[in-house]
């Protein structure tokens, strides 16, 4: 097969899978928002009581924000090869998806601690 038909089959299949393949980039990217949005606020409110935040509160906020980044760049690397390897969807719960929402959980955590701190 010749090398310029080879890039327009490559073209095409890749054209034809676009609709998944940035709905996929936009979930990691609603998950990257969503850890530093949750992260922001959670500094933010430590930062606003009249009593010194922990430090360590303050390392656990941020490592947890960025677990959830990681995550959510390890599962959209997942999903972009099932796209590309044209699998069926799978409706299980993938480790990932559950690990991300246990981290947004524990960030909601840490940042009701931060404001227990306010009061």
């Amino acid at each position: 097969m010749h090398p310029c038909s080879l890039n327009l089959v490559l073209a095409t299949v890749m054209a034809s899978r676009f609709p998944d393949h940035a709905a996929n980039e936009r979930t990691f990217l609603a998950w990257v928002r969503t850890a530093v949005a949750v992260v922001g606020f959670g500094l933010a409110a430590g930062r606003l009581g009249q009593q010194p935040v922990s430090p360590w509160s303050e390392v656990a906020m941020l490592a947890s924000g960025g677990l959830v980044i990681l995550l959510a760049y390890l599962r959209m690397r997942v999903h972009r090869k099932q796209i590309d390897n044209q699998a069926e969807p799978d409706d299980k719960v993938s480790k990932f998806d559950l690990l991300l929402v246990i981290l947004i959980a524990d960030l909601f955590v840490l940042m009701a601690v931060f404001t227990a701190h306010l009061a």
